[in-house]
Protein backbone atom coordinates (compact mmCIF):
# COMPACT_ATOMS: atom_id res chain seq x y z
CA UNK A 1 0.00 0.00 0.00
CA UNK A 2 1.34 3.43 -0.95
CA UNK A 3 0.54 6.56 1.07
CA UNK A 4 1.18 10.20 0.29
CA UNK A 5 3.43 11.96 2.78
CA UNK A 6 4.34 15.62 3.18
CA UNK A 7 7.00 17.16 5.38
CA UNK A 8 9.26 20.20 5.37
CA UNK A 9 12.86 20.47 4.14
CA UNK A 10 13.93 21.63 7.60
CA UNK A 11 16.69 19.49 9.18
CA UNK A 12 14.55 18.12 11.99
CA UNK A 13 12.00 16.75 9.49
CA UNK A 14 14.43 15.32 6.97
CA UNK A 15 16.37 13.81 9.88
CA UNK A 16 13.40 11.91 11.31
CA UNK A 17 11.88 10.88 7.96
CA UNK A 18 15.06 9.75 6.19
CA UNK A 19 14.98 6.10 7.32
CA UNK A 20 11.24 5.87 6.68
CA UNK A 21 11.30 7.09 3.07
CA UNK A 22 14.60 5.48 2.04
CA UNK A 23 13.91 1.94 3.20
CA UNK A 24 16.42 1.88 6.05
CA UNK A 25 13.83 0.34 8.39
CA UNK A 26 10.95 -2.11 8.25
CA UNK A 27 7.95 -0.25 6.82
CA UNK A 28 5.60 -3.20 7.31
CA UNK A 29 4.70 -3.34 3.63
CA UNK A 30 3.89 0.36 3.29
CA UNK A 31 5.43 2.67 0.70
CA UNK A 32 5.52 6.45 0.82
CA UNK A 33 5.12 8.88 -2.06
CA UNK A 34 6.63 11.92 -0.35
CA UNK A 35 7.02 15.60 -1.14
CA UNK A 36 8.68 18.49 0.69
CA UNK A 37 7.12 21.91 1.24
CA UNK A 38 7.26 24.89 3.60
CA UNK A 39 5.14 24.32 6.70
CA UNK A 40 2.54 26.91 5.72
CA UNK A 41 2.06 25.17 2.36
CA UNK A 42 1.73 21.87 4.23
CA UNK A 43 -0.86 23.48 6.48
CA UNK A 44 -2.94 24.55 3.49
CA UNK A 45 -2.75 21.11 1.88
CA UNK A 46 -3.99 19.65 5.15
CA UNK A 47 -7.00 22.01 5.10
CA UNK A 48 -7.90 20.37 1.77
CA UNK A 49 -7.49 16.91 3.34
CA UNK A 50 -4.78 16.25 0.77
CA UNK A 51 -1.91 14.04 2.04
CA UNK A 52 -2.48 10.75 3.83
CA UNK A 53 0.25 11.71 6.31
CA UNK A 54 1.57 15.22 6.82
CA UNK A 55 3.56 17.58 8.96
CA UNK A 56 1.56 20.60 10.08
CA UNK A 57 1.63 23.30 12.72
CA UNK A 58 -0.37 22.60 15.85
CA UNK A 59 -2.15 25.88 15.13
CA UNK A 60 -3.18 24.59 11.70
CA UNK A 61 -4.28 21.27 13.16
CA UNK A 62 -7.21 23.00 14.85
CA UNK A 63 -8.60 23.72 11.36
CA UNK A 64 -7.81 20.26 9.98
CA UNK A 65 -8.81 18.17 13.00
CA UNK A 66 -11.98 16.86 11.38
CA UNK A 67 -9.79 15.10 8.81
CA UNK A 68 -6.61 14.19 10.72
CA UNK A 69 -5.42 12.44 13.89
CA UNK A 70 -2.19 13.29 15.71
CA UNK A 71 0.44 10.53 15.78
CA UNK A 72 2.25 9.66 18.99
CA UNK A 73 5.55 9.97 17.12
CA UNK A 74 6.98 12.83 15.09
CA UNK A 75 5.87 15.99 16.87
CA UNK A 76 8.12 18.94 17.69
CA UNK A 77 7.64 19.94 21.33
CA UNK A 78 10.05 21.00 23.99
CA UNK A 79 11.44 23.56 26.36
CA UNK A 80 13.66 26.41 25.17
CA UNK A 81 12.88 25.96 21.48
CA UNK A 82 10.01 28.37 20.93
CA UNK A 83 9.69 31.12 18.31
CA UNK A 84 11.48 34.43 18.94
CA UNK A 85 10.18 37.94 18.41
CA UNK A 86 13.02 40.10 17.05
CA UNK A 87 13.56 43.61 15.71
CA UNK A 88 16.24 46.02 14.57
CA UNK A 89 16.39 47.74 17.98
CA UNK A 90 14.93 47.28 21.48
CA UNK A 91 11.21 47.98 21.88
CA UNK A 92 9.16 48.06 25.08
CA UNK A 93 6.48 45.40 25.54
CA UNK A 94 3.77 48.06 25.63
CA UNK A 95 4.75 49.32 22.17
CA UNK A 96 4.69 45.91 20.47
CA UNK A 97 0.94 45.96 19.58
CA UNK A 98 1.48 49.07 17.44
CA UNK A 99 4.29 47.55 15.35
CA UNK A 100 4.26 46.05 11.88
CA UNK A 101 4.86 42.36 12.63
CA UNK A 102 6.34 39.94 10.09
CA UNK A 103 4.98 36.45 10.70
CA UNK A 104 6.01 33.11 9.10
CA UNK A 105 2.42 32.19 8.18
CA UNK A 106 -1.10 32.77 9.46
CA UNK A 107 -1.50 29.19 10.66
CA UNK A 108 1.91 28.70 12.23
CA UNK A 109 2.05 27.99 15.95
CA UNK A 110 4.41 30.98 16.14
CA UNK A 111 1.55 33.27 15.12
CA UNK A 112 -0.82 31.53 17.55
CA UNK A 113 1.56 32.05 20.48
CA UNK A 114 2.12 35.68 19.51
CA UNK A 115 -1.67 36.17 19.36
CA UNK A 116 -1.98 34.77 22.88
CA UNK A 117 0.79 37.01 24.18
CA UNK A 118 -0.18 40.21 22.31
CA UNK A 119 -3.82 39.93 21.22
CA UNK A 120 -3.90 43.63 20.38
CA UNK A 121 -1.24 43.40 17.67
CA UNK A 122 -3.18 43.51 14.40
CA UNK A 123 -0.73 44.71 11.73
CA UNK A 124 0.72 41.35 10.65
CA UNK A 125 2.50 40.73 7.37
CA UNK A 126 3.11 37.20 6.09
CA UNK A 127 6.56 36.17 4.84
CA UNK A 128 8.36 32.94 4.16
CA UNK A 129 10.14 32.23 7.46
CA UNK A 130 13.56 32.58 5.81
CA UNK A 131 12.70 36.09 4.52
CA UNK A 132 11.77 37.67 7.84
CA UNK A 133 15.29 38.84 8.71
CA UNK A 134 15.50 40.51 5.29
CA UNK A 135 12.11 42.17 5.82
CA UNK A 136 13.32 43.70 9.08
CA UNK A 137 16.62 44.86 7.64
CA UNK A 138 14.75 46.37 4.68
CA UNK A 139 12.33 48.22 6.99
CA UNK A 140 9.34 46.35 5.58
CA UNK A 141 8.38 45.42 9.15
CA UNK A 142 9.23 46.67 12.63
CA UNK A 143 9.44 43.25 14.30
CA UNK A 144 9.26 39.66 13.21
CA UNK A 145 8.63 36.19 14.58
CA UNK A 146 11.40 33.79 13.63
CA UNK A 147 11.36 30.00 13.62
CA UNK A 148 13.59 27.15 12.49
CA UNK A 149 17.25 27.91 11.80
CA UNK A 150 16.84 31.70 11.72
CA UNK A 151 16.89 31.66 15.52
CA UNK A 152 20.61 30.82 15.17
CA UNK A 153 21.46 33.56 12.67
CA UNK A 154 19.58 36.76 13.57
CA UNK A 155 22.24 38.12 15.96
CA UNK A 156 24.91 37.94 13.26
CA UNK A 157 22.77 40.34 11.24
CA UNK A 158 22.56 42.91 14.03
CA UNK A 159 18.99 42.09 15.03
CA UNK A 160 17.87 41.89 18.66
CA UNK A 161 15.45 39.67 20.58
CA UNK A 162 12.35 41.30 22.03
CA UNK A 163 10.73 38.18 23.45
CA UNK A 164 11.00 34.40 23.57
CA UNK A 165 7.52 32.98 22.96
CA UNK A 166 8.67 29.64 24.34
CA UNK A 167 9.52 31.30 27.63
CA UNK A 168 6.12 33.01 27.55
CA UNK A 169 4.41 29.62 27.16
CA UNK A 170 6.59 28.02 29.84
CA UNK A 171 5.72 30.81 32.28
CA UNK A 172 2.04 30.44 31.49
CA UNK A 173 1.80 26.64 31.74
CA UNK A 174 5.15 25.06 32.81
CA UNK A 175 4.59 22.66 29.91
CA UNK A 176 6.61 21.98 26.74
CA UNK A 177 5.65 24.16 23.83
CA UNK A 178 3.78 22.30 21.03
CA UNK A 179 5.11 23.53 17.68
CA UNK A 180 4.46 21.05 14.90
CA UNK A 181 2.96 17.60 14.56
CA UNK A 182 2.71 14.65 12.21
CA UNK A 183 -0.88 13.64 11.54
CA UNK A 184 -2.58 10.84 9.62
CA UNK A 185 -5.73 11.33 7.59
CA UNK A 186 -8.86 9.86 9.18
CA UNK A 187 -9.66 8.21 5.84
CA UNK A 188 -6.68 5.88 6.29
CA UNK A 189 -7.82 2.57 7.87
CA UNK A 190 -7.11 2.34 11.59
CA UNK A 191 -4.77 -0.64 11.28
CA UNK A 192 -2.74 1.17 8.61
CA UNK A 193 -2.59 4.34 10.70
CA UNK A 194 -1.21 2.33 13.60
CA UNK A 195 1.43 0.90 11.25
CA UNK A 196 2.37 4.45 10.26
CA UNK A 197 2.75 5.39 13.90
CA UNK A 198 5.06 2.42 14.53
CA UNK A 199 7.10 3.15 11.41
CA UNK A 200 7.42 6.82 12.34
CA UNK A 201 8.71 5.89 15.79
CA UNK A 202 11.11 3.34 14.25
CA UNK A 203 12.43 5.96 11.83
CA UNK A 204 13.07 8.43 14.65
CA UNK A 205 14.85 5.81 16.73
CA UNK A 206 17.03 4.85 13.76
CA UNK A 207 18.00 8.49 13.14
CA UNK A 208 18.83 9.15 16.79
CA UNK A 209 20.94 5.99 16.98
CA UNK A 210 22.81 6.69 13.73
CA UNK A 211 22.79 10.43 13.09
CA UNK A 212 25.24 10.18 10.18
CA UNK A 213 22.94 7.94 8.13
CA UNK A 214 20.61 10.84 7.32
CA UNK A 215 23.34 13.44 6.68
CA UNK A 216 23.05 13.46 2.87
CA UNK A 217 19.27 13.82 2.89
CA UNK A 218 19.38 16.51 5.56
CA UNK A 219 22.14 18.54 3.95
CA UNK A 220 20.77 18.46 0.40
CA UNK A 221 17.51 20.02 1.60
CA UNK A 222 18.93 22.45 4.15
CA UNK A 223 19.19 25.57 1.95
CA UNK A 224 23.03 25.66 2.06
CA UNK A 225 22.84 25.73 5.84
CA UNK A 226 26.06 25.53 7.84
CA UNK A 227 26.61 22.03 9.25
CA UNK A 228 26.87 23.32 12.81
CA UNK A 229 23.54 25.12 12.42
CA UNK A 230 21.96 21.93 11.00
CA UNK A 231 23.15 19.94 13.99
CA UNK A 232 21.94 22.58 16.46
CA UNK A 233 18.59 22.67 14.68
CA UNK A 234 18.15 18.89 14.96
CA UNK A 235 19.27 18.81 18.57
CA UNK A 236 16.80 21.57 19.47
CA UNK A 237 13.72 20.12 17.80
CA UNK A 238 14.22 16.33 17.95
CA UNK A 239 13.88 15.00 21.49
CA UNK A 240 12.02 12.45 23.60
CA UNK A 241 8.69 14.13 22.81
CA UNK A 242 9.41 13.52 19.12
CA UNK A 243 9.76 9.79 19.79
CA UNK A 244 6.56 9.70 21.85
CA UNK A 245 4.28 12.52 22.99
CA UNK A 246 3.56 10.74 26.25
CA UNK A 247 1.26 12.09 28.95
CA UNK A 248 3.12 15.41 29.33
CA UNK A 249 3.17 16.05 25.60
CA UNK A 250 -0.53 15.32 25.20
CA UNK A 251 -1.28 17.56 28.16
CA UNK A 252 0.70 20.37 26.51
CA UNK A 253 -1.21 19.95 23.24
CA UNK A 254 -4.58 19.88 24.97
CA UNK A 255 -3.62 22.93 27.05
CA UNK A 256 -2.64 24.89 23.94
CA UNK A 257 -5.95 24.14 22.26
CA UNK A 258 -7.99 24.75 25.42
CA UNK A 259 -6.25 28.08 26.09
CA UNK A 260 -6.66 29.37 22.53
CA UNK A 261 -10.25 28.13 22.28
CA UNK A 262 -11.21 29.84 25.53
CA UNK A 263 -9.93 33.14 24.09
CA UNK A 264 -11.85 32.69 20.86
CA UNK A 265 -8.68 32.31 18.79
CA UNK A 266 -9.32 28.68 17.76
CA UNK A 267 -12.48 26.70 17.02
CA UNK A 268 -13.64 23.85 19.27
CA UNK A 269 -11.92 20.60 18.28
CA UNK A 270 -13.43 17.11 17.91
CA UNK A 271 -13.45 14.87 20.98
CA UNK A 272 -10.83 12.56 19.47
CA UNK A 273 -7.66 14.20 18.17
CA UNK A 274 -4.97 11.61 18.98
CA UNK A 275 -4.55 8.36 17.03
CA UNK A 276 -4.20 6.29 20.18
CA UNK A 277 -5.74 6.87 23.58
Amino acid sequence: MKLTLGFSPCPNDTFIFDAMVHGRIDTEGLEFDYFLADVEELNRKAFESGPDITKMSFHAYAYAADNYLILDAGSALGFGNGPLLISREPVSDSDIPSLRIAIPGIYTTANLLFSLAWPGAMDKRVYLFSDIERALLGNEADAGIIIHETRFTYMKKGLVKLADLGEYWDGLTSLPIPLGTIAVNRRVPEDVSLKVNRIMKRSIEFARNDSLASFSFVSENAREMDREVMNRHIKLYVNDFTADLGTEGRNAVNTLFRTATSKGILPVLPDRIFLTS
